[in-house]
């Protein structure tokens, strides 16, 4: 076979007639009766209990008013990280609803973060939030040029 036949079929492009080569005859026959069975160490657990019990999620809220601040704290409060949408709010209403998450994430070692213009993120304090960049990457490159 070709090297440009090759790369194609290693691309997808074409159908690889050496299929073949990357199995192994006693495998494809069964004749696997002899091997000993796959035994895992009893040590080593795949999942611990705790990972199970906490599942990996966020919040998204679009409060009408403060009477939607309750349901905020208490998300934050069971450790899940809330994303607060507050552009549907009246302004006033909106800076009691900061306030009131600036004071949780005091209390509870939070942090708040300004997403967009109206919107904030409150992470509780295991919570890692990573910005954008990427990190150690050359900000002289291609399209970076001066």
């Amino acid at each position: 076979m070709g090297s440009v036949r090759k790369a194609s079929a290693w691309l997808g492009l074409v159908e690889d007639s050496d299929d073949d080569r990357y199995y192994d005859d006693e495998y494809a026959e069964g004749s696997n009766e002899t091997a000993e069975p796959w035994v895992t160490d009893p040590r080593v657990r795949a999942v611990s209990e705790s990972a199970e019990d906490k599942s990996p999620r966020i919040a998204t809220v679009t409060p009408d008013g403060f009477r939607d601040a309750r349901g905020i704290g208490e998300l934050f409060r069971d450790g899940v990280p809330v994303i607060m949408n507050l552009t549907s709010m009246e302004p006033s209403d909106a800076k009691r609803i900061v306030d009131f998450a600036a004071g949780l994430t005091f209390g509870l070692r939070g942090s708040i973060e300004r997403v967009a213009n109206r919107v904030f993120l409150l992470s509780p304090a295991d919570t890692e939030v990573v910005s954008g960049e990427a990190a150690g990457r050359d900000t002289h490159g291609f399209f970076n040029q001066s």
